[in-house]
């Protein structure tokens, strides 16, 4: 039987946005999502300008994401989109995501999640009393040898974890482009719409996610440094953290692994350069965004082994995020597609009355979400105090 094709409503991303276009081409990847309703800019007369040009049809052309929620809600309930997915700058993302998931309908939220830790947790609260599946677009945990490096780190491959070393280098505000009039990059330095972070919330939050997800160890302490280069902007633009981790898990010996956070979006040159180094007592390994299908093993003795997407023998939850042929480059909509379709799947399930699969489950959640909430703060925290480490 074919799978439920569900319904899907987004808040943002009308015209001039970026990463609307990036979630509706993602949600179509698979042909199980269908894009009905929007309300797709902060102001009507745009929404509903761009929701025609995306052939939304009249009566699911909303002018407020207000008005798309009350629209939905007085449908019947076979009728209604399934689950909102909410690309608006930061700022809108609570408000929003609180008012549907408390009326019941599934959210997929941008990162990051929210301005402030009480907000995070408050949306987690909700999320579990209402009982709505809850996604969060850290879409590089889609990568299909993201999760076969999880896999090897929960196998032992490369022993227990001695560094983890992330980084993520972009060169796209070098330049003030933000006092110049460019709208992406306007809202990001923005503190009243980022909120308190700038490189360190749109960027650094996925590294700190990308290594949690990979590794599975617990932040413990951190030693942060913020910097901003670009003169008169207020957020900044490149940040160093030195990380401890918990220690006595399965994944770490018995010091505590330590860990170095690096991103800037001031690398001059740098497109979307995001890379993860772990390294262990039985060996290391490396993966590349920009070469994304490609995993290396390290070995002690300074060899490289290199495994690829489509490969035989990865992991289950690698060959279910694996799109194409091998050789064939699964890309970024094919992570995005399937942080979506791992959480559609798990909506499924709820309506079917089931419990849904760990590999199901394979897509980060509400709580990651305000992970990484914390995560900016303790960072800014630090950077902006006296002492030497802060308690994660």
């Amino acid at each position: 039987m074919a799978a439920k094709q569900l319904r899907m409503g987004m808040v943002g991303g009308g015209r001039d946005a970026f990463i609307g276009a990036v979630h509706r081409h993602a949600a179509a990847l698979d042909g199980q999502i269908d894009f009905v309703a929007g309300a797709l800019s902060s102001t009507p007369e745009k929404a509903r300008a761009s929701g025609q040009d995306l052939g939304l049809a009249d009566d699911r052309n909303y002018g407020s994401w207000q008005a798309m929620l009350a629209g939905e809600l007085a449908r019947p309930a076979g009728e209604r989109i399934d689950f909102v997915s909410i690309v608006t700058p930061n700022d809108v993302h609570y408000p929003v995501a609180r008012a549907f998931a408390e009326a019941g309908i599934n959210v997929v939220c941008d990162k990051p999640l929210v301005h402030t830790v009480e907000q995070a947790d408050d949306l987690v609260a909700t999320a579990r009393q209402s009982g709505v599946v809850f996604a969060v677009t850290y879409n590089y945990t889609g990568y299909p040898m993201v999760k076969e490096a999880r896999h090897w780190i929960e196998q032992g491959r490369i022993g227990a974890i001695r560094r983890v070393v992330v980084e993520y280098a972009q060169g796209w505000l070098s330049h003030p482009i933000d006092a110049e009039g460019h709208k992406q990059a306007a809202w990001r330095t923005d503190p009243a719409r980022a909120g308190i972070a700038g490189a360190l919330g749109d960027i650094g939050t996925h590294c700190e996610n990308l290594a949690s997800y990979v590794t599975g160890l617990e932040i413990r302490e951190l030693s942060a440094d913020l910097a901003t280069f670009v003169p008169g902007r207020r957020l900044d633009d490149d940040v160093s953290v030195l990380l401890r981790f918990a220690s006595g898990g399965a994944n770490s010996a018995g010091e505590d692994p330590r860990g170095v956070l690096w991103v800037s979006q001031v690398a001059a040159g740098a497109k979307n350069r995001l890379t993860l180094r772990v390294y262990g007592t039985a060996g290391g390994l490396l993966w590349d965004q920009e070469d994304p299908d490609r995993l290396l093993f390290l070995d002690p003795g300074g060899d490289a082994t290199i495994a690829r997407a489509g490969d035989p023998g990865l992991c289950a939850a690698a060959e279910r995020a694996t799109h194409l042929f091998p050789g064939a480059p699964e890309g970024f909509l094919g992570a995005f597609a399937n942080i979506d379709a791992n959480a559609a799947d798990t909506m499924r399930a709820k309506l079917a009355g089931r419990e849904p699969t760990e590999l199901e489950l394979d897509f980060p959640g509400v709580a990651d979400g305000a992970r990484g909430v914390r995560f900016m703060e303790r960072v800014v925290e630090n950077a902006a105090g006296t002492a030497k480490w802060s308690p994660f």
